[in-house]
């Protein structure tokens, strides 16, 4: 598991220095979340997925919520800070999140 960990950190750090010159919300999603969240699920902490009913759980059910914790999200996630992710770009993931996952 703790390798499995390592590969899932170091794919998502690789994805941190794409360009963030994207569409949309969608594609920054697919380019930067996609590899630990496919289709809105959660590879490190199957109980903590993006959907509706589990962002409510967790109170993070907003955009304003969804950006704070991609900021600082604490163990398992990488911290996507804002030179790793605009505000602009965090704002359409957490929009596209919150309609695509519901």
């Amino acid at each position: 598991m703790k390798r499995f960990t390592t590969v899932a950190a170091a794919l998502a750090t690789v994805t941190l220095f794409a360009a963030t010159a994207f569409a949309s919300g969608e594609d920054v999603f697919k380019a930067k979340c996609m590899a630990c969240h496919p289709n809105g699920g959660n590879i490190m902490k199957k109980e903590k997925t993006l959907s509706g009913k589990d962002l409510a759980a967790n109170k993070l059910n907003t955009t304003k919520a969804l950006v704070k914790y991609m900021r600082n999200p604490g163990p398992g996630m990488t911290k996507f800070d804002a030179k790793a992710l605009p505000e602009k770009d965090a704002k359409a993931v957490a929009e596209y999140i919150l309609k695509a996952f519901k």
